[in-house]
């Protein structure tokens, strides 16, 4: 359909409710694109050493887009995924709580999915800011269960993908998450770590959900096919608006009938 992200982003957000603005990500890599980047977009930057899920926030929250380099980030689990940090062993023993003993805790770190060297910066955005970006990498969705099922059935209709294999990584949902995307160019879907669910302000149980950017506006268009074919966004209740009446499937017995105003 060739829609601009301002209306991929607008159509995702009244189809399928979304609370917060899909993040898009690039990973730079250029000079000349962190110029012409800089040149373009409207940006701020970390005022303090934060988390990658935690500069997220302003573009999913408030529709900001945020620059940053490898000073501005604290978290070690992200430096690694980033290619910014080698393995140490703070990060192992940081990964030993959740292993059974330290073998295994390295183990299984360098099992995650770590970007190529050579990133220099990165910056997130509203995904309807993402035209100013020079390259959409990754787009990140912070949404509930049903809504990442939706995102899930049209990613797999649109690029003809069966099954779905994420990939769950310890401690590095956000970061790591994006990167596999990156990396293999494929959807994935994760919830959220015990880093993130706190710093990146996830108490709400929002799941994970990150589709690469050259895949983003195939994936709106099958939403936006399947809703003229069924009548609204909704899979579950075809017809209702997304997510549709919150009951047992199709239920005869609960329905509401319209009736007008009492004639006077």
């Amino acid at each position: 359909m060739g829609l601009s992200y301002k209306e991929m982003q607008d159509s995702l957000m009244k189809e399928l409710r979304l609370y917060h603005f899909p993040v898009a990500v690039k990973f730079f890599y250029k000079e000349n694109e962190i110029k012409r980047f800089k040149e373009e977009a409207d940006f701020y930057i970390p005022a303090n050493r934060m988390t990658f899920c935690q500069w997220q926030l302003a573009a999913r929250m408030k529709g900001q887009t945020v620059f940053a380099e490898k000073k501005d980030l604290s978290c070690g689990n992200a430096q690694y995924s980033f290619g910014w940090k080698d393995l140490d062993n703070k990060e192992i023993t940081g990964h030993t709580k959740y292993a059974k003993d330290r073998e295994q805790a390295e183990r299984f770190i360098k099992s995650k999915s770590v970007l190529p060297k050579g990133l220099l910066a990165i910056a997130v955005a509203p995904l309807a800011a993402a035209d100013k970006l020079q390259g959409l990498d990754t787009v990140h969705f912070y949404c509930d269960n049903m809504q990442a099922y939706h995102l899930a059935i049209d990613y797999m209709a649109a690029t003809d993908t069966h099954p779905l294999r994420p990939q769950l990584t310890m401690n590095s949902s956000a970061c790591g998450g994006n990167v596999y995307s990156y990396n293999k160019q494929q959807f994935n879907t994760l919830p959220s770590c015990s880093g993130s669910y706190n710093a990146g302000k996830t108490e709400r149980g929002e799941t994970n959900v990150i589709i690469p950017g050259r895949q983003i506006g195939a994936v709106v268009d099958r939403l936006l096919e399947r809703k003229a074919k069924l009548g609204s966004s909704a899979i579950t209740r075809p017809g209702d608006g997304f997510p549709g009446a919150d009951i047992c499937k199709n239920c005869p017995l609960i329905i509401f009938k319209k009736k007008s105003p009492a004639s006077s």
